[in-house]
């Protein structure tokens, strides 16, 4: 491609999803290699492993390699700041600063009782042999009202997280958040009882870049690498 972008595993991958969004947000050529990261041992049906979450993300620009997510949206804006939407990882040091703040809740307050939900909600009641586990999904549905509390009064006075533009503090809330909201009436609920989370979630979920992965995510992938 163009600039030699490639991105490798599932779209289904809630790491792999971060990671095209901000791809396309950036309107950056790139390659997308849909590889197969589970081991034979695990023994899901196809159609689970076409849809799991949890896989991970390798991407690859000339001799550079990387694998967490949040690092390569970074990388994207920061070596790439005149593509596409310019004021994604913010234009002056206090905007990114907001940023880093919103980014550093996401990957350590939000995520993890979100990707439980995400687990416990969208996925395990597709398997065969595992059963939703009430005690945690009660348990992170408390965390996780108490961190969109938070967000509530944050978005009563600003449209998006880090102020009135859309960025990677809402962009990297998406992937998790999409799982819970389209899994199940619960996890919907999470998001609309907040009047301002609800606009919220309405408006980053709405955008193309995000509608171009979920279209990605329900295509089938065809044969593995």
């Amino acid at each position: 491609m163009a600039a030699g972008l490639q991105v490798f595993g599932q779209p289904a991958s809630t790491d792999v999803a971060r990671v095209l969004t901000c791809l396309f947000e950036k309107n950056l050529e790139f390659e997308l290699v849909r590889i197969d990261t589970f081991k034979k041992s695990h023994k899901l049906p196809e159609f689970i492993k076409l849809r799991d979450p949890t896989g991970q993300v390798t991407f690859k620009h000339g001799d550079k390699t990387i694998v967490d997510s949040r690092s390569i949206c970074r990388y994207l804006c920061t070596n790439f700041p005149e593509d596409g939407n310019k004021t994604l990882y913010g234009t002056g040091s206090l905007e990114r600063a907001s940023i880093e703040q919103w980014l550093q809740a996401e990957s350590q307050s939000f995520d993890a009782p979100s990707s439980e939900l995400v687990f416990q909600l969208a996925f395990a009641p597709h398997l065969k042999d595992v059963n939703p586990d009430e005690a945690r999904i009660a348990e992170n549905e408390k965390k996780l009202q108490n961190m969109l509390g938070v967000y509530d009064e944050i978005l009563a006075k600003h449209n998006y997280l880090a102020g009135d533009e859309f960025t990677l503090a809402d962009l990297s809330h998406l992937p998790n958040s999409h799982y819970i909201v389209n899994s199940s009436d619960r996890g919907r609920k999470l998001f609309t009882a907040k009047k301002h989370v609800a606009k919220w979630y309405e408006k980053i979920a709405s955008r193309d870049s995000w509608r171009q992965v979920v279209k990605m995510q329900k295509e089938h992938p065809g044969a593995f690498e």
